[in-house]
């Protein structure tokens, strides 16, 4: 495994690869069991010719809140072993003037999907996503690209992002990996106070219960509103959002025959989680 920390580096490492298939894992960091399982998925798409590189780069200009930009947690040597185990190639860590132009003028904004969930609650957020994916696909210029649906919205904007750009490239979302408990695998975890991570797995059983729900038949302003008691019932718990959506457009669902997703976002304290499930009715 080779690392790279500035973009001439990257370049001259990948310049013996060019031609054969590139998988590009974009991370901020803080890698765990999700990070791993996307790694490992990206090995196997690249197979024993290709090249996996992975990205472990906090991202600044997607933070919409400097607090919880100074508590994410970061732990390059750790980030640097999963790598390495996972089978990756190449690592490139850059700084944030590396990434950027301290004179930096250009934005990437998405105008549709971004509005809503997490879009609506964090202002910027996704222009800041969009702008350094699309800088690292030009940097790697990778065949392909693996994303957790976890963070399903970035995952669809991400799409729309190569979709209307033309960018050559093939995006694969992997499932969400979650604990024996059912909460799905986050750097912020780490961040819960006892209490909170014992009742965080609460997340992910109500929306379990509201899938069944709704694949039964319930009506989605039923079943959001059985998934916000059960998380209005925890102590410290503040929701952000609680929606059920059309799967690919993520605005309100007009058509039950489409696949549908519920997503979640709260606050547990100070810590923001979200989660998701995509949603089906039974024919």
């Amino acid at each position: 495994m080779q690392t790279a920390c500035t973009k001439d580096e990257l370049r001259a490492l990948l310049a013996p690869v060019r031609g054969k298939k590139i998988v590009l894992v974009p991370t901020m960091g803080a890698l765990h069991e999700g990070h791993a399982t996307l790694l490992r998925q990206a090995r196997a798409l690249a197979g024993d010719s290709g090249c996996v590189v992975a990205s472990v780069f906090l991202n600044p200009v997607q933070f919409d809140n400097a607090g919880d930009l100074a508590a994410y947690p970061q732990t390059p040597e750790t980030d640097l072993l999963i790598c390495r185990e996972c089978g990756v190639d190449v690592v490139f860590m850059p700084t944030p003037d590396v990434m950027y132009c301290g004179d930096r003028s250009i934005t990437l904004e998405e105008t549709h999907l971004s509005t809503v969930l997490c879009g609506a609650s964090r202002p910027g957020h996704f222009a800041g996503v969009c702008l350094v994916v699309n800088k690292l696909f030009n940097l790697v210029q990778p065949t392909d690209a693996i994303f957790g649906k976890k963070d399903y919205q970035q995952l669809a904007i991400l799409r729309r992002m190569v979709r209307d750009l033309d960018i050559p490239i093939t995006l694969h979302g992997a499932e969400i990996v979650r604990g024996e408990d059912g909460l799905a695998l986050s750097s912020r975890n780490v961040r819960l106070t006892p209490a909170h991570r014992a009742a965080a797995p609460t997340i992910h059983r109500a929306l379990s219960a509201a899938a069944a729900a709704y694949a039964a038949g319930a009506a989605a302003a039923d079943v959001c509103a059985a998934v916000r008691r059960e998380l209005t019932a925890i102590d410290g718990v503040k929701i952000d959002y609680v929606e059920l959506v059309d799967a690919e457009n993520l605005h309100a669902v007009t058509d039950e025959a489409r696949p549908a997703l519920l997503a979640v976002a709260a606050f547990f304290g100070d810590v923001r989680l979200i989660d998701n499930t995509e949603l089906r009715r039974n024919v």
